[in-house]
């Protein structure tokens, strides 16, 4: 069975956000990018269920500028098979990306696509449930442990009230949560070997998809700097202060 593993390049989790003078973005420029950690979480349950012998393959799959072949490298360096970078400049919406993919997965015909819940850039939440309507099928999301079993798999995902198990069909779209896995460094051998590891190159216009953005941003701004605090000497004076001037209670 192939597992086919979306990746997608984002500002290192580490940096300090800047907002552009202008507004009409965040500043990107000379800033370490990396893989979205729920991608990278991904894709180490993929190499994981290689490892177990349940999955053949490993297809790593990005949607960006050249760049992104950075951040394909780096799931190579950790164990997938090979990958493919789906370049273009424009920045790439969820329902674009799923449709990109929906493409792909109809060309590879993997049996699972694990996809990160979302992006640390734009916090979407939407490109895993998205890929799965378009393609028709099952769906899970926010795993935090995956199981194959007898031609399905076993999902236990966090939700609100605490943890709910779904057994979905196969082929199905996975969402990753934060406590699936702990992804693997990649040793120097690996790091060596995935240089000569296949990556190929496409477009959405040879796929056709339309990439056009249908969303405008129409300014970012920073949020309010936090007003400092002060001392109270009583709870009375607490309670006086919560009720009255904070009205939170």
């Amino acid at each position: 069975m192939k597992v086919l593993v979306p990746v997608k390049r984002v500002i290192d989790y580490n940096v300090k956000i800047r907002v552009k003078a202008d507004q009409t973005g965040v500043e990107t420029a000379n800033v370490k990018m990396s893989m979205n950690p729920f991608d990278e979480i991904s894709v180490e349950e993929a190499i994981r269920m290689k490892e177990a012998g349940t999955a053949s393959e490993v297809i790593v799959v990005s949607v960006g500028p050249q760049q992104c072949q950075e951040t394909i490298r780096t799931a190579l360096a950790m164990g997938a098979d090979r990958g493919i970078l789906v370049q273009t400049d424009v920045p790439a919406e969820p329902l674009a990306v799923a449709k990109i993919l929906k493409v792909l997965v109809d060309r590879e015909k993997p049996g699972l696509v694990i996809v990160g819940k979302q992006a640390i850039d734009d916090d979407s939440n939407q490109t895993g449930q998205m890929l799965a309507a378009l393609l028709g099928w099952s769906q899970a999301t926010f795993a935090s442990k995956i199981t194959l079993a007898d031609g399905g798999a076993q999902v236990t995902r966090e939700v609100d009230g605490g943890l709910e198990t779904l057994k979905v069909t196969l082929p199905a779209v996975v969402t990753s949560d934060l406590r699936l896995n702990e992804p693997r460094y990649a040793s120097l051998p690996n790091i060596m070997k995935a240089k000569k590891k296949p990556i190929d190159n496409t477009t959405p216009a040879d796929l056709g998809v339309d990439v056009n953005p249908r969303l405008k941003t129409l300014k970012v701004v920073e949020p309010p700097k936090r007003q400092a605090g002060v001392k109270v000497e009583t709870v009375a004076e607490l309670v006086n202060k919560l009720r009255n001037e904070a009205k939170v209670i």
